[in-house]
C-alpha cells in the first residue's frame, strides 16, 4: 500500500478510542481491524486473513518459531506465578513491614524507586519488571498511587538505558551507528565513541530522569496524576476504583502465610537478578564472534532467554520456600493459577500491541513519517529539533522505540552528512530523544505496558498520567534544541533545557 496521510488513520483511531473509552483491548482491536481493512483494500476475507497472520507471525513465521516473543510471554507468566508465591509465603507483607521501619516517608519510597531505576540500567524490560516487584511493597505502605509508581519506573527505564552504552539498548544503537559510519565512510569515527558523544545531546532522556527527582522533591502532581495521588494519600486507595483491572494484581483466593519472613521475598528476587544478569553475560559471550568486549556482550546477549531462566529458578525457589513453610496455606495449584490469571491482561495487551505494530508497518505509517523528514527543506541548524519531533510522532504512532531507531537513525545520519557533518552527533541523538518521548506517550509501547505491569497499575491510567510529565520534558527539549540551533553550543542547549525544565516545575508547583 502506498504511504499517504491516510496511513495515520489506524493509530489515530486507536489513540482516540483509548482516550475516550479507556478500554485498551477494544481500542487496539479497532486499530488492527481498520488497518487490516485498509491494507487489503476492504476485502473482508483478505482482511480476516491479514489479522490472523499478524497474530500467527508473532509466534511462527517462515517455517520457524519466533522464540523471542514466546519467551517474553513465558517470562510474564512466570512473573505472575512468582508474585503469587511471594504473596502466599507472606514475604511481600514481611518486606513491606520491614521497609516501613526504614523508609518512613512517601518521598523516601519514591526516591528508592527512582534510584533503583537509575542503578538497574542493563535492559528496559528487566528494569521495569524487577523494580516494580521490589518497590511496590514499599510504595504501597506509604500510600503512593500505582499510577505514580508506574511513572517512576517508566521514566527511569528507557531514558536511563538509552544513555548507557553497556546495555541492550546501547549495544543495538551502537550497531546501527557502526553501519552509518561504514556506509558514509566516516573513517575518523568509531561507533562507541560516537555513542558516548551523543549522550549529552540526548536532552529528553536527561530531562525525563531529572524531572522524576524534581517531581518527587517538589511533590509535583499535575493533570490526572493529582487525582490519583490525592486519593491514595487520603484513603489508601492506590488504584482508580473505576478502572480496577490491573496486570499482576491477585484477585483473591491467595492467603498470606502468617510465618512470612523478609527472605521469602528477597531470596527469589535475588536469584532472579543474579541469574538473569549472569545469563545475559554468558549468552552475550557465546554470541560474540569477533572478540569479546562489554559492548559485544550486550550487543549479542539474549535478554528474553535470560529472563526466562532467571524467572524459572526464582519461581522454583519461591515454591520450595512455600512448600516447607508451616501454618495454613492456600492450595499449591490455586496459587499458581492465580498468578497466571493475574498476568493475562498484560499478555493480551502485549499481543495486540505487537499485532498493530505489524499492521502499521504494512500500511506504511512509519515510511510516510520518515518521508516527511527526507522531503523537508530546512536550515541545517534546525535538523535536531525537527528530527526530535518526527521521531516522537513515529514512536508514538508505532509504539516502538527500537523500530524508530532502525528507521530514523540512518535517515538522520544521511541528512546530517549531506547538510552539515558537524551535526551528525546531535542529529543521531535527537532520534534517540524523540523515540523515547513518543514511546512514553504511546499506549501501544511494550515498555509502557511492562512498566504498568511491574507497578500493578491500570495501563491506560499509567499512560494518561505520564503524558503531562513527558510533555514537560519534551517542551524543555525542544527549546534546548532551538537554543543549540541558534548558538551551535552543546552547553547552552543543555543549560537551556535544564533551566526551562526547572522553571516549568517551579511554575506548576506554585499553582
Amino acid at each position: 500500500m502506498e504511504e499517504t496521510f491516510w496511513s495515520l488513520l489506524p493509530p489515530f483511531i486507536m489513540i482516540l478510542l483509548v482516550l475516550v473509552t479507556r478500554k485498551v483491548l477494544l481500542s487496539l482491536g479497532a486499530g488492527i481491524i481498520v488497518g487490516a481493512l485498509m491494507v487489503e483494500s476492504y476485502d473482508i476475507l483478505a482482511t480476516l486473513e491479514r489479522i490472523w497472520f499478524s497474530f500467527q507471525n508473532l509466534f511462527y513465521a517462515e517455517g520457524a518459531w519466533d522464540i523471542w516473543s514466546v519467551q517474553l510471554i513465558i517470562f510474564l507468566l512466570l512473573l505472575g506465578i512468582l508474585i503469587a508465591f511471594l504473596t502466599a509465603t507472606g514475604g511481600a507483607q514481611a518486606f513491606g513491614q520491614w521497609a516501613v521501619n526504614r523508609v518512613r516517608t512517601r518521598k523516601g519510597s519514591q526516591y528508592t524507586t527512582a534510584l533503583l531505576g537509575v542503578a538497574i540500567f542493563i535492559d528496559d524490560y528487566f528494569n521495569s519488571l524487577t523494580i516494580g516487584q521490589v518497590s511496590r511493597p514499599i510504595t504501597d505502605r506509604q500510600n503512593v498511587s500505582r499510577a505514580k509508581l508506574a511513572y517512576l519506573i517508566d521514566s527511569t527505564s528507557a531514558p536511563v538505558t538509552v544513555l548507557t552504552p553497556i546495555s541492550s539498548w546501547g549495544a543495538y544503537i551502537i550497531g546501527i551507528i557502526a553501519t552509518i559510519i561504514s556506509t558514509h565512510e566516516l573513517t575518523e569515527l568509531s561507533a562507541l565513541t560516537t555513542f558516548v558523544q551523543m549522550i549529552p545531546y540526548n536532552f529528553y532522556a536527561i530531562a525525563a530522569v531529572l524531572l522524576v527527582f524534581l517531581a518527587i522533591f517538589f511533590k509535583l502532581e499535575i493533570g490526572p496524576m493529582k487525582k490519583h495521588e490525592q486519593r491514595a494519600e487520603a484513603s489508601g486507595t492506590l488504584i482508580d476504583p473505576e478502572n480496577p483491572d490491573v496486570p499482576g494484581d491477585l484477585k483473591g483466593g491467595v492467603k498470606e502465610n502468617g510465618h512470612g519472613r523478609v527472605y521469602h521475598l528477597l531470596l527469589p528476587l535475588l536469584v532472579l537478578l543474579v541469574t538473569t544478569i549472569t545469563m545475559m553475560i554468558i549468552t552475550g559471550i557465546r554470541g560474540s564472534e569477533d572478540g569479546v568486549t562489554l559492548v559485544s556482550i550486550f550487543a549479542n546477549t539474549d535478554v528474553n532467554l535470560s529472563l526466562v531462566l532467571g524467572g524459572t529458578l526464582a519461581v522454583a525457589l519461591s515454591m520450595i520456600l512455600y512448600a516447607v513453610q508451616l501454618g495454613e496455606k492456600t492450595n499449591f495449584f490455586l496459587v499458581t493459577w492465580e498468578g497466571i490469571k493475574a498476568m493475562l491482561p498484560a499478555v493480551y495487551i502485549l499481543i495486540l500491541a505487537w499485532m498493530i505494530v505489524a499492521i502499521i508497518e504494512a500500511i506504511g505509517t512509519d515510511d510516510y513519517l520518515v518521508g516527511i523528514v527526507e522531503e523537508a527543506s530546512l536550515n541545517a541548524a534546525y535538523l535536531p529539533v525537527m528530527i526530535f519531533l518526527i521521531a516522537g510522532v513515529t514512536a508514538f504512532a508505532t509504539g516502538t522505540s527500537w523500530g524508530t531507531f532502525g528507521l530514523m537513525l540512518p535517515i538522520a545520519g544521511s541528512m546530517a552528512v549531506e547538510l552539515d557533518p558537524t551535526l551528525l552527533v546531535p542529529a543521531l541523538s535527537a532520534v534517540l530523544a524523540g523515540s523515547v518521548f513518543g514511546d512514553h506517550c504511546s499506549p501501544i509501547s511494550d515498555t509502557s505496558v511492562l512498566s504498568s505491569t511491574g507497578a500493578g497499575s491500570n495501563h491506560i491510567d499509567h499512560i494518561v498520567t505520564q503524558i503531562p510529565y513527558a510533555l514537560i520534558a519534551a517542551t524543555s527539549t525542544i527549546l534546548g534544541y532551538l537554543a543549540f540551533a541558534l548558538t551551535s553550543s552543546l552547553i547552552i542547549g543543555l543549560v537551556v533545557t535544564i533551566a526551562i525544565l526547572i522553571g516549568i516545575v517551579l511554575l506548576l508547583k506554585n499553582k
